[in-house]
């Protein structure tokens, strides 16, 4: 496609060192390409930033770990007009390119986790045609920027910043979106690689991102109306957190018993972010 008929931004938020004049150096070297700098670290600042110096109607995000297909582009604007509206989101595929071999002893289940969207088809989100927990990722996710800045955009304190492995920015967008009335797409032919470092392949890391999960899905939860639901949960959370507690005892890079340790992370996220987050609510009132 001519690079007329887009704009690449790259966004630098808040780096340090010789990365800066990397930055600077790429976006002078690649045709049609600006440089956003901003002074302090956060993937949803960054992700909003961007959006507010885009020229064009829709801002297509990737992530500096994921490598789109030659034709991503031109899939993109196939899957907008096959619509046949004005969607305000859309997500793709999200193929994985292993920098080493994914352990076996990594629970099946949890390859989401690791930004990892390999379902085919085409549909709405949260509805009957997509699998029941499909959502989009910011490393392949594009969005129509007036209607993202109607909701809000990415939440400021939502999404990782370089301390926090804090996720589902990306799942909060779609979900106030849809629940907005916007049409929330998925379309698989709308492809990027990510490239998943070893050291995300490790027990400690998988422990520390249930964690932040537990913790993401309580604000999740709450930026979509679901108060009620995180009580409900709460209980359930806590007999899984005191029956599991045992297994802190082993040790971090341990695989042993891996399967009630990582949901012990993401109950005790759950729990402390439900837990602190009404207590700040009632040192308020």
């Amino acid at each position: 496609m001519p690079a007329g008929t887009f704009e690449i931004l790259i966004v630098d938020s808040g780096s340090t060192g010789d990365t800066v004049n990397e930055l600077a150096d790429l976006a002078a070297e690649t045709p049609n390409t600006r440089l956003v700098r901003l002074d302090r670290p956060g993937v949803s600042i960054a992700r909003n930033a961007g959006a507010d110096a885009a020229t064009g109607d829709y801002v297509a995000y990737i992530d500096d770990d994921a490598i789109p297909t030659t034709d991503w582009i031109e899939q993109i604007r196939a899957a907008i007009i096959a619509i046949g509206g004005v969607p305000a989101l859309l997500g793709g595929r999200i193929l994985p390119l292993w920098e080493s071999p994914l352990p076996g002893w990594w629970p099946s289940k949890l390859r989401g986790v690791l930004s990892i969207i390999e379902a085919e088809g085409r549909g709405i989100y949260r509805s009957r045609t997509m699998p029941v927990d499909l959502a989009p990722y910011g490393a392949n996710m594009i969005v129509h920027g007036a209607m993202m800045r109607s909701v809000g955009g990415f939440g400021d304190g939502t999404g990782r910043d370089g301390r926090t492995l804090l996720s589902d920015e990306d799942v909060q967008l779609a979900w106030r979106l849809q629940d907005a009335g916007y049409a929330v797409c998925y379309d698989s032919r709308i492809v990027v690689r990510h490239q998943i470092q070893a050291s995300r392949l490790t027990p400690d890391w998988l422990l520390r991102r249930m964690y932040w999960q537990g913790v993401s899905s309580v604000a999740t939860k709450r930026l979509i109306g679901g108060n009620r639901r995180i009580w409900w949960l709460l209980p359930r959370r806590l007999s899984v957190a005191l029956l599991l507690a045992p297994t802190v005892l082993l040790p971090r890079h341990s695989v042993r018993l891996l399967a009630c340790r990582w949901r012990l992370a993401y109950s005790i996220g759950f729990v402390r972010a439900t837990l602190s987050a009404s207590s700040m609510r009632a040192l308020a009132s």
